[in-house]
């Protein structure tokens, strides 16, 4: 794959953005974080309502998410993975997040994956916006650029709602619109404002956790793929079924097999992430704060 939000170690950071995932990649977005904080790849969950949820503070309101019940499984390197919720705000927009994912390639269900967002919209968060690290297929993108994710191809062979329906949501959800369009506008606009260039595109969603080989990247290519992961499909679909509004960016963190001459390495992948940081955290402080207005 190229790199993805389940491999990327801080693809954004600093005050005022979501919080993410360290080392362990696949973090997740939340509206505000602590300043060094970075986005590897997850959920930033858009709260219209105030609750005592933290208001503007964030010091010590992360716990552990796994901790109610739900393991994550094994991580790549044979440790639990860990996946913590936290809540505080961006400016005014009270916001719940995540940090960390568990990932289908650790062993989890698709259910058990999109676990982390479904509390987020029991919460009553009302907009999600998430984060990933991809491999660039499109032609004209580049290590380090940003894509808004526009549509999905879901490639990972199940899907999060097969089993019982889960809660009072649709059977057979519509996801014509997956990724809402005025979410997209607002990140746009986040983007010009921040003087951020932002690509667009359809992500395509792998199982992992080996990267693909060329062929596969031709393959979605001639599918319409302009970028490739192995997270963030099973977390969108889980939210369009409880009726929660959704967008996503993509960090194109290197480009995918066969494109360029270089071997794919995962050091390659969290050093682009890195060096990503300040735009995409940028880009994020503005698209959280305007969501807010959305969910309320």
């Amino acid at each position: 794959m190229s790199a993805n939000g389940e491999r990327a170690a801080g693809a954004a950071g600093a005050a005022g953005a979501a919080g993410g995932a360290g080392p362990k990649t696949g973090g997740v977005t939340a509206g505000a974080a602590k300043a060094g904080c970075a986005v590897a790849g997850g959920a930033t969950g858009a709260d219209s309502k105030a609750g005592d949820r933290g208001g503007a503070a964030w010091a010590g309101r992360a716990t552990s998410l796994w901790g109610v019940g739900v393991d994550a499984g094994a991580g790549a390197n044979g440790a639990a993975a860990s996946v913590a919720a936290c809540d505080g705000a961006v400016g005014s927009v009270e916001v719940a997040c995540l940090q960390g994912r568990a990932h289908v390639y650790e062993g989890n269900s698709l259910a058990r994956s999109a676990f982390g967002v479904r509390l987020l919209a029991e919460l009553g968060c009302r907009v999600v916006l998430l984060t990933n690290a991809a491999g660039g297929i499109h032609s004209s993108f580049a290590a380090g650029d940003l894509m808004l994710i526009t549509d999905h191809l879901n490639l990972m062979g199940d899907n999060p709602l097969c089993g019982p329906n889960f809660g009072d949501g649709p059977r057979f959800p519509d996801l014509s619109q997956a990724y809402d369009l005025e979410l997209q506008a607002l990140a746009r606009e986040a983007a010009r404002t921040a003087n951020v260039t932002l690509r667009e595109g359809v992500y395509a969603a792998m199982l992992g956790p080996s990267y693909e080989t060329p062929a596969e990247i031709r393959m979605l290519r001639t599918l319409g793929a302009d970028a490739v992961g192995m997270s963030t499909v099973p977390e969108v679909i889980a939210l369009r079924q409880r009726g929660v509004r959704v967008g996503a960016i993509s960090c194109i963190t290197n480009l995918a097999a066969g494109l360029s001459a270089q071997s794919l390495d995962h050091s390659e992948v969290e050093a682009t992430a890195h060096r990503s940081r300040d735009a995409f955290t940028a880009v994020l402080r503005r698209w959280v704060s305007s969501a807010g207005v959305v969910a309320s």
